[in-house]
């Protein structure tokens, strides 16, 4: 089956909905594919025709954490025809994702160790940085490759000590901080 094939983009998203419900109640090591299976209506057979592992599958889950957290850095960008310059609050947007990412702590912290390696954090890494740089080249900001390294690499870092309680602040204040730290990054290459 393709990855377009109906079927199984309903068999993997029953099987990453009941991977978030396993994971509510007990870490992700105490998941087995066979609990899993139960809870998604589906052969055990069937998890391995989709996914290698429970990391894997893991890691698709999470995946929208990834999409939300590139989108919540850009949110305050929606809508502008010109390079704005960025304001000085965090968007509500990033300050939704950290309390978001919170909620579903114990899960990410499987997928994203401190210092921000881990299939999450490569991810995560990626896309931040792709994204970060089409932002830079489409406004003609100087250094965009560093620039956007940088951002991913900060913002990845800093979201892995927190989920891990190296950093103590609650969702808004670690928003604001992450916030304050990225406009420094980008600041520091305008010229």
């Amino acid at each position: 089956m393709s990855a377009e094939d109906p079927r199984t983009v309903r068999t993997r998203a029953r099987l990453r909905e009941a991977l978030l419900a396993e994971c509510a109640t007990r870490p992700l090591e105490k998941v087995s594919v066979s609990a899993l299976a139960r809870r998604a209506g589906i052969g055990r057979a069937t998890f391995y025709l989709h996914y290698d592992d429970m990391q894997a599958l893991a890691t698709d889950a999470c995946a929208e954490v990834v999409r939300n957290a590139v989108d919540a850095l850009h949110a305050w960008q929606r809508g502008a025809t010109v390079p704005a310059a960025a304001p000085t609050r965090p968007p509500r947007a990033l300050t939704e994702f950290f309390a978001t990412a919170a909620d579903r702590r114990d899960l990410y912290r499987t997928l994203l160790r401190p210092g921000g390696s881990g299939p999450l954090g490569e991810l995560l890494h990626q896309e931040l940085r792709e994204r970060s740089l089409r932002e830079r080249e489409r406004t003609g900001a100087p250094h965009a490759a560093l620039a956007a390294s940088a951002v991913a690499t900060a913002f990845t870092g800093v979201l892995a000590d927190w989920l891990h309680g190296l950093i103590d602040a609650d969702p808004q204040a670690i928003a604001r901080q992450v916030w304050q730290l990225l406009l420094a990054i980008h600041q520091a290459w305008t010229r």
